[in-house]
């Protein structure tokens, strides 16, 4: 079951999604509680291939209400856990133009937090204005 702890609406509206992927995220214990009390914001966010690794960038997740002095930053780079094979897959298909990796949620799957990420390829203005209608 999972436990959805915030979602990003605005990427079905500003996007093409062409395909997800489940990703692992690597936090730290705060990060943790204060995702549990749905304290996370992934609009902007996005995420990028570097030195063979999956990196998630600019997604904001507060600090926790009950920490102290040891609390987290709330927009660090956090690492995305991904199987070697789908981390060279993306790879191939990011190379395309014109396609991007952003996060569509993040979610509590049997007691581990995940990110599903989307390879999306933007839509121009008037695709937006079709897609209201």
């Amino acid at each position: 079951m999972e436990n959805i702890v915030c979602s990003n609406r605005k990427a079905y509206h500003d996007y093409f999604i062409v395909e997800t992927y489940e990703a692992g995220i690597s936090l730290l214990g705060t990060e943790v509680k204060s995702l549990r009390e749905g304290r996370a914001n992934l609009k902007d966010s996005y995420a990028l291939i570097k030195d063979n690794e999956v990196f998630l960038l600019n997604c904001h997740i507060s600090p926790y209400s009950h920490g102290n002095i040891q609390n987290h930053d709330p927009l660090r780079t956090r690492k995305l856990l991904m199987h070697r094979k789908e981390i060279n897959k993306l790879w191939g298909n990011l190379s395309q133009k014109g396609l991007t990796l952003i996060p569509l949620k993040i979610y509590f799957k049997k007691g581990k937090a995940k990110v599903e990420l989307g390879l999306a390829k933007g839509k121009r203005k008037y695709e937006k204005r079709e897609a209201l209608k």
